[in-house]
């Protein structure tokens, strides 16, 4: 089985994992960080708002089972593209909404995506779309938090 890899920023990566984690075709939602200038950075790093990254996902997916463009719906249903640095009740730029694109394809079917979702919406879209960088893994209790603390989070589907 050959797989991709895609990664998303859409407020708490608790809830976005989760939400990842619970489609057919998704092998692996892993949360973590990235987008940002300082390497190997922690939660606490990270929630200073200082280091530039995101709280993201990454996904690791079988295109044979689902596709790169159905990740990207999932995406933009699963939180509100629309605000700045900030989700629900989460505030700063770690909270931004991001497509971190592993591919110039990747690139072209977010931008494409993400013209469908605003025709959908009545305020603009922010998220930005951008070249994944490196990715670090956060801490393992970040990992399947919800799955193991049934966490209520402002994301659904």
């Amino acid at each position: 089985m050959a797989t991709q890899t895609a990664t998303f920023a859409a407020g708490c990566f608790w809830a976005v994992e989760a939400a990842f984690r619970r489609l057919p075709g998704v092998i692996d939602a892993v949360s973590g960080y990235t987008g940002g200038r300082t390497p190997h950075p922690t939660y606490r790093e990270v929630c200073s708002d200082r280091t530039g990254h995101a709280e993201a996902v990454e996904v690791i997916f079988d295109p044979a089972e689902i596709s790169y463009d159905q990740l990207l719906d999932v995406f933009w249903k699963i939180h509100d593209p629309t605000q700045v640095d900030r989700q629900g009740p989460d505030i700063g730029s770690q909270y931004r909404s991001s497509v971190f694109t592993h591919t110039p394809e990747q690139f072209v079917s977010a931008m494409t995506s993400r013209d469908r979702a605003q025709a959908q919406l009545r305020r603009r879209i922010v998220t930005k779309i951008v070249p994944a960088t490196i990715f670090y893994r956060a801490e393992d209790y970040h990992q399947r938090y919800v799955e193991r603390h049934g966490a209520a989070c402002y994301v659904s589907l």
